[in-house]
C-alpha cells in the first residue's frame, strides 16, 4: 500500500479483494504501463530517484515462496492491480465467511 501512496499520492484509494483462487490489491492511481509490468518485480528496478527497487521484488519472492503466482494488471478504475493467484483457500473458509468475497476499500 505504501507503493500506491508513494506513486499516486495521499488521495489514492486502495482496494483489497478476494477471488476464488487468490486475492488482489488495486488502486485508482495512474497505473503501470503494460511495457513496465514485468520489470516492476526486478530487483533494483525503480522509477523513484530515492527508491532502491527492492519492495516488489521482495513481494514476488514471498508469493513464489508460497507457490502462488503474481501479476500486474490494470484495475477497474485504471490504476495498478496486483493479482495473487493459486492460493489454496479451504472451501470452509468461504462457506463460513462469505463476507470475505466482498471487496474492501482501505484508507491509509
Amino acid at each position: 500500500m505504501r507503493n500506491a501512496i508513494e506513486h499516486a499520492g495521499a488521495e489514492v484509494d486502495v482496494t483489497l479483494g478476494i477471488t476464488q483462487d487468490g486475492f488482489y490489491v488495486a488502486d485508482d492511481g495512474p497505473g503501470i504501463p503494460p511495457t513496465k509490468r514485468t520489470r516492476v518485480f526486478e530487483t533494483g528496478y525503480t522509477t523513484d530517484e530515492d527508491g532502491i527497487g527492492f519492495g516488489l521484488s521482495i513481494v514476488q519472492q514471498i508469493v513464489t515462496g508460497h507457490r502462488w503466482e503474481i501479476q500486474v494488471t490494470k484495475s477497474s478504475s485504471g490504476g495498478a492491480q496486483f493479482e495473487i493467484t493459486s492460493v489454496d483457500f479451504a472451501d470452509w473458509l468461504f462457506a463460513s465467511h462469505p463476507w470475505l468475497l466482498q471487496e474492501r476499500r482501505v484508507w491509509w
